[in-house]
């Protein structure tokens, strides 16, 4: 039976022929290339916080914050790492986040296809941001067999969310992720101090230039007048959603539903209530809101909050450890944003699926080492928070 760790095997034995990782296996170095090979303005949307990034900071540092006990005597010869998500068996618990700038993290703009292949080559599903250099019907397309979910920023115009969502569903995705947290963005420093917003120099917006309604809309091609074009995705981002429109969300779509940003126990059981199919545990990796508590410390809550309803977490994971901790805290799969969105500048769909295998890797490898042979066991074994 092969496994995700068997990657490590891969690399040792390539070695003996003097062949060395094209990309570096750990979050610290991958950063250092990344940050050596992108340009400022993307660097810094990719990087930067809200305020003065303590909570983004926050996010990933809390991690060490929880500790697991091994335990011995086990036979680990044979782990399983799969679950179940939106009606989807899966590899493994591992997911890409969606970020808004992927498309640009590749040299040839291209970065959403990029991921998507990337996605294919790994079997690690992709969550596809509205915000795309490439249409979302040919984002999907390029993932191959493996699942992917498209993630929903609700304009304020009901028939283009309508749109976006029953394009969607057409194209094959698996759900909608509707993120909660972002109608008007959080006060980021790095890119007000550049005057740097990519959708306003007309990047990522392909899915509204492309969109029947926002052609109509705008009453002619966008790239007669791309100005235009932009100041009316800027008049019509952003619907300020409250738990009345929960319904009418249901309506667009016979998908599952995920919820992005729910972090207290209570909005998860008002969801849950309401008959959202999942939680997605997340504070936008500290990109939105400053002054907050890390996310992880946040995830147990809200898993009880939530039964039975699966809980999706992302915000702070640099790791394959990183990956088994939320796993221990109930999280029924966790997502990676940076750390791919590095593997895309610097080897595009190959770099990103380096950076996949390498966090999975970890993941097993550390389950195997510690006696959990499946994710219930990681569960049982549970994770202490340090005092």
């Amino acid at each position: 039976m092969a496994h995700f760790g068997d990657y490590q095997n891969e690399i040792y034995f390539e070695g003996l022929g003097g062949v060395v990782p094209r990309y570096p296996v750990d979050f610290a170095s991958l950063k250092a290339r990344a940050e050596a090979a992108m340009p400022p303005f993307l660097l810094n949307y990719v990087q930067g916080g809200c305020g003065d990034e303590h909570t983004q900071d926050l996010n990933a540092l809390a991690f060490r914050d929880w500790g697991m006990v091994p335990r011995m005597l086990v036979d680990c010869t044979n782990r399983d790492l799969s679950v179940e998500l939106f009606g989807c068996k899966l590899h493994s618990p591992l997911f890409m986040s969606p970020i808004g700038v992927t498309g640009l993290c590749t040299p040839d703009g291209h970065g959403d296809l990029a991921a998507a292949r990337a996605s294919a080559i790994t079997g690690v599903p992709l969550a596809v941001s509205t915000l795309t250099n490439d249409p979302l019907e040919e984002v999907v397309k390029a993932a191959g067999e493996t699942p992917a979910f498209f993630q929903l920023y609700t304009p304020k115009h009901p028939e283009l969310a309508a749109s976006l969502v029953g394009r969607a569903e057409a194209a094959g995705y698996k759900a909608i992720i509707v993120t909660l947290d972002t109608w008007v963005t959080g006060w980021r420093p790095r890119d007000l101090n550049a005057s740097n917003f990519p959708q306003l120099r007309g990047h990522v917006l392909r899915n509204y230039f492309g969109d029947p309604v926002f052609r109509e809309l705008l009453g002619k091609k966008p790239e007669e007048d791309l100005r235009s074009a932009m100041m009316l995705w800027a008049s019509l981002f952003g619907k300020v959603l409250t738990w009345d429109d929960l319904g009418w969300l249901r309506s667009l779509t016979n998908l599952p539903i995920a919820l992005k940003g729910i972090c207290h126990p209570d909005d998860a059981r008002r969801a849950v209530d309401a008959g959202i199919d999942a939680i997605y545990c997340s504070n936008h990796g500290g990109r939105q809101a400053n002054g907050g508590i890390a996310a992880i410390d946040m995830l147990p809550g809200v898993v009880e909050a939530a039964g039975d309803v699966p809980v999706l977490f992302d915000s702070g994971v640099r790791s394959g450890t990183d990956v088994v901790k939320a796993l221990a805290l109930g999280a029924t799969a966790v997502g990676v944003g940076r750390p791919y969105s590095y593997g895309l500048a610097l080897g595009g769909a190959d770099g990103a699926a380096h950076v996949l295998r390498s966090i999975l890797a970890e993941a097993d490898l550390m389950m195997a080492v510690n006696g959990w042979p499946t994710i219930a066991d990681v569960r049982r074994a549970g994770a202490v928070r340090r005092v």
